[in-house]
């Protein structure tokens, strides 16, 4: 009985420890991360919320322009940074929990145009738009591409508008609802969609494998309960041609 009594103690305190806590960042960008009546919504915010609770986290979102909140889940130990394409340029500098959606690189150009694009390779000869720290454009510039970032989203096509750009490069899930709500349907229009990549919540490496692992236990189940596609569903999230 006594040694009983003894473990008591222990117990009390190993219950009270708190709970593990993460700071995370995303950027705005409809329909994955927006405001609703200044309240921070989107399927990607959603998915993630989910996953923190089911994993016994607690948590602070905020929303960050992208290139910062990229490089500070590469130095906070505690940030996480939502939705990060995984390719193995970046593998090692997070680490993964997901993916939690995919999504696709897209060229857009102009209607009436006559692209001569059947082949990301044929691209080399044009002028290509790409918003500031997507992985898309980095990729494309590393590649040897001419690539011109902006640091506004409605930039690009405006450009491709007036004829400053010959492509815009992005993904049929953001591009598609920008053309739509903008009233540019019928004037850009899809060229080539030559990649696919699953989208993460991507942490610091300091954040601990078994929370990395509790986390990606909770996708799983939210996945194979239908939550997933049930939140995907609500936010009418899809490619969008």
């Amino acid at each position: 009985m006594s040694m009983l009594l003894a473990g008591l103690p222990l117990l009390a305190v190993a219950d009270a420890s708190p709970r593990p806590r993460l700071y995370v960042v995303t950027e705005l960008g409809a329909p994955a991360a927006t405001l609703d009546n200044g309240r921070l919504a989107g399927f990607a915010v959603d998915k993630v919320r989910q996953i923190l609770a089911r994993a016994g986290v607690e948590y602070e979102i905020d929303v960050l322009p992208w290139k910062r909140a990229y490089l500070l889940a590469q130095t906070r130990s505690d940030a996480c940074i939502f939705s990060v394409s995984r390719i193995p340029e970046r593998d090692a500098l997070f680490k993964w929990v997901g993916p939690t959606h995919t999504t696709d690189w897209t060229l857009y150009g102009r209607a009436g145009r006559k692209y001569q694009v059947t082949v990301l390779e044929d691209a080399r000869k044009y002028r290509i738009g790409a918003y500031f720290g997507d992985v898309r454009g980095e990729t494309l510039s590393a590649q040897g591409y001419l690539v011109d970032t902006v640091h506004e989203r409605l930039a690009n096509p405006r450009k491709l508008l007036l004829d400053r750009i010959d492509l815009w490069v992005s993904s049929t899930q953001n591009g598609g609802p920008l053309i739509a709500d903008n009233g540019w349907s019928g004037k850009i229009v899809p060229v080539l969609t030559f990649r696919q990549t699953g989208l993460y919540l991507a942490c610091n490496t300091d954040v601990a494998d078994t929370l990395i692992t509790r986390m990606n236990m909770a996708l799983s189940a939210m996945n194979s309960e239908g939550v997933s596609n049930a939140i995907e569903r609500k936010y009418n999230y899809g490619p969008r041609r």
